[in-house]
């Protein structure tokens, strides 16, 4: 059986992970905003093997949610699954400063991802949005361009697909992938939404645990357990490591070769 930690498992995509995980008989390390929402998971799921606390809006936090994450391995898999939507109607910062979607679905992953020991397998979730993205290396965080919630949201997905080729070319060691997990129905996903939750998150649960070839597979872009097209500057190693470096100026952490 495998150790697995998932990012925002309290609601939603995330939840519904740690709970098929722990029904396949895996250790699952969940993950929490906040210590309530901590109590609320260890409710809902109560075979969890720990959850971890931290907030992704603030670096200090993610730092700190790196080490407790650390104490709580080391994985066989980690599945980046949290994230926030492009509903803001305007632009917003962080205690840090960032720009707030882009703090969480671009920053935070990277940071976790660079603090923590290597796992078996990493699975980053993405949108089918990020095929709209858009990689302004100049203006990541929305200062210069007027400001649009859902473009700033397509652009971070598009990041963490970048982040998730440039991880398997940077960590051959290391099974990285990216999955759309489709449009479902949860508070993220809206009330026009048609997916079920439960098939939002099957594909990083297979990813993360099956011995299938088809699953043993890396710098793919994946939905519904079949890969994906992706956005051409998905592959650009030019631009993978543009965004590595930005995000190591940003967060004084550099990922390791």
């Amino acid at each position: 059986m495998a150790r697995v930690l998932v990012t925002g498992s309290t609601a939603g995509i995330g939840l519904e992970t740690a709970r098929q995980l722990g029904e396949r008989g895996h250790d699952v390390v969940a993950h929490a905003r906040t210590p309530e929402r901590a109590a609320e998971v260890r409710a809902a799921l109560p075979g969890l093997a720990d959850v971890v606390v931290g907030d992704l809006t603030s670096l200090t936090q993610t730092r700190h949610l790196a080490d407790l994450a650390r104490g709580a391995g080391p994985y066989d898999a980690v599945i980046h699954n949290a994230g926030v939507g492009g509903g803001a109607p305007s632009r917003t910062e962080t205690v840090d400063g960032l720009e707030h979607i882009f703090a969480v679905n671009t920053v935070a992953p990277y940071l976790l991802t660079a603090l923590m020991d290597r796992p078996a397998r990493l699975v980053y979730l993405t949108s089918g949005l990020e095929s709209d993205g858009t990689f302004e290396l100049d203006d990541l965080q929305w200062t210069r361009r007027p400001w649009d919630g859902m473009q700033a949201y397509a652009d971070s997905k598009l990041h963490d697909v970048m982040l998730a080729f440039a991880v398997a070319r940077l960590w051959p060691g290391t099974l990285s992938t990216a999955v759309d997990p489709g449009w479902i129905k949860t508070r993220l996903g809206g009330p026009d939404a048609w997916d079920e939750v439960d098939d939002g998150a099957a594909t990083q649960v297979w990813l993360a645990t099956s011995d299938d070839d088809a699953a043993r597979v890396t710098g793919e872009y994946l939905k519904r357990h079949e890969l994906q097209t992706p956005h051409p500057l998905a592959r650009d190693v030019a631009a993978q490591d543009a965004l590595l470096v930005r995000l190591a100026e940003l967060t004084g952490v550099t990922l390791p070769r």
